[in-house]
């Protein structure tokens, strides 16, 4: 069983780049065809000062915080166990390349279903830009097969 003294653990914060290089790959990964993803000029036309983050990216950034296997060894489990069971966003304000994100990542709750088959850890996520502006946040539900 996972911890359950561990609702409230704020993992150590990381401020990562938005490259324009990296947008556009998500973009074309998510079938974004609109150019203001992937065309700076376009992007300016449409009174962008640079390129927008697609939607979904601060998905890429938070698994960027945390190194996966640090997560598994934090939650106690094995990888095998791991499943991402959901995610919910809200955007505040635009990301854009040459941003600086910094992602504060803390557990929200854990509990059980089944008699403790499944558990369920749900952690908040805050983006937050180079101006100390929110620009969005996350909630993300894994499940650990037990």
């Amino acid at each position: 069983m996972i911890d359950k003294n561990l609702i409230g653990h704020e993992f150590e914060a990381v401020t990562l780049p938005v490259e324009e290089g990296r947008l556009r790959f998500v973009a074309k990964s998510i079938g974004e065809t609109n150019p203001v993803y992937s065309d700076p000029e376009a992007a300016r036309k449409a009174g962008h000062p640079a390129l927008p983050a697609p939607p979904t990216f601060v998905f890429m950034l938070e698994v960027d915080a945390v190194d996966l296997q640090d997560l598994v060894s934090f939650f106690g489990c094995k990888l095998g166990q791991l499943l991402h069971g959901e995610q919910g966003f809200v955007y505040h304000a635009p990301i854009y390349a040459g941003d600086r994100i910094t992602v504060k990542k803390k557990v929200a709750d854990i509990y059980d279903k089944k008699n403790g088959k499944l558990e369920f850890i749900i952690t908040e996520n805050d983006f937050i830009n180079q101006d100390g502006v929110k620009v969005a946040e996350t909630r993300t539900n894994y499940v650990i097969r037990n």
